[in-house]
């Protein structure tokens, strides 16, 4: 066997073996419940690579605490509690835990957050929050490794793991073109946000895929049902003709529910609603329940822990890494729509 260009590293071990990270690190630290052969298989992995236990798995700095630090923005935790709860899935394998620090959007407070955490000699750090835009990195030569989940960093080397948004957008807007929809509305969010504009964009290159186009330009507005109101109402005194809307999130799409149902078109029987976001509070209590696209942030946060134990086991994975979004069908588009449509002035006089 010739001479190995680097050392080898538990994701090394793992990748051998056929099993977890988390895995390879019970079975070599005696811990955890593990089959017997599996712990048989890990070593003799570790034994072929030469891997060394106390080498391999050392931090940056001497020493490992199994602890992991989790920055975020977002106090009210929609975003940050699944990613939380992904995250401790993927550590909780390893016996890591995970220190939760809210910066509230607070350069002072995130700072004094990341000090805390290093000082507490965490092994790594994920950063979470809302969004508008990628954000600046939470500092330069850290001496862990850093893992940004949902939120993206202006630094391409940085490891970012976010939600395929825009492939998410692409099978929803496939989906209303299967059920028969062709005149499709779009009511998206805030046009500054980038979350919106990346939306609106997807949603006009898959129409365009087949001959398509919106029946209007997007039409901006905040993340609120009101807009959604308001925004159908719009297209409503406007005369546009329309048989499908996309919305750039739940709630936009629980107020354009609202306000169809207070002008006569039946969802999804006159127009079918889509949504984006999967919120439960949103979708499952729409009249009707909502098909929405969800990010999986449950699944985005165990892939960000993974990145992030790869990292703390010396192979980062720089760079913008996507993760992808799953379409959720209620009954707000369970109806295709049938061809040719019948207004009640099309329908013949009653003898």
């Amino acid at each position: 066997m010739g001479k190995r260009e680097r050392n080898a590293t538990i994701a090394d071990v793992a990748a051998l073996a056929g099993v977890s990270v988390g895995t390879v690190s019970k079975a070599l630290n005696g811990r955890g419940s593990l089959r017997e052969e599996t712990r048989v298989r890990v070593k003799e992995a570790a034994r072929q690579l030469n891997f060394e236990v106390n080498s391999g798995t050392r931090s940056p700095y001497s020493g490992r605490t199994y602890t992991v630090g989790m920055i975020t923005t977002d106090g009210m935790g929609r975003i940050s509690l699944p990613v939380l709860m992904g995250a401790e899935d993927a550590l909780g394998a390893g016996q890591m835990s995970v220190f939760l620090c809210d910066g509230r959007d607070d350069p002072i407070r995130e700072q004094y957050y990341i000090k805390t955490l290093l000082n507490r000699r965490v092994d790594g750090i994920i950063v979470t929050g809302r969004r508008i835009r990628p954000r600046a990195p939470i500092g330069v030569n850290l001496p862990v490794p850093v893992v940004y989940a949902y939120l993206g960093s202006t630094d391409p080397r940085d490891c970012t793991v976010e939600p395929d948004e825009a492939g998410g957008v692409r099978k929803g807007i496939a989906h209303l073109l299967a059920i028969g929809r062709t005149r499709i509305a779009h009511i998206a969010g805030p046009e500054q946000h980038n979350s919106s504009r990346l939306r609106s964009a997807a949603a006009i290159d898959r129409l365009a895929e087949d001959g398509l186009e919106l029946v209007t330009p997007p039409m901006f507005g905040p993340w609120t049902e009101i807009w959604g109101r308001q925004a159908i109402g719009i297209l409503l005194a406007g005369r546009v003709e329309f048989d499908a809307v996309f919305c750039g999130n739940d709630q936009i799409a629980r107020g354009a529910a609202d306000a169809l149902r207070a002008a006569g078109r039946h969802v999804p029987e006159d127009v079918a609603l889509l949504g984006f976001d999967n919120w439960d509070i949103m979708t499952e209590y729409a009249q009707p329940p909502l098909t929405s696209i969800d990010m999986n942030l449950t699944g985005l946060g165990h892939s960000a822990a993974l990145m992030l134990l790869a990292g703390i086991n010396g192979s980062p994975s720089p760079g913008r890494h996507l993760y992808p979004c799953d379409l959720v069908v209620r009954e707000s588009t369970t109806v295709p729509l049938q061809s040719p449509r019948r207004t009640p002035e099309d329908r013949p006089a009653a003898s």
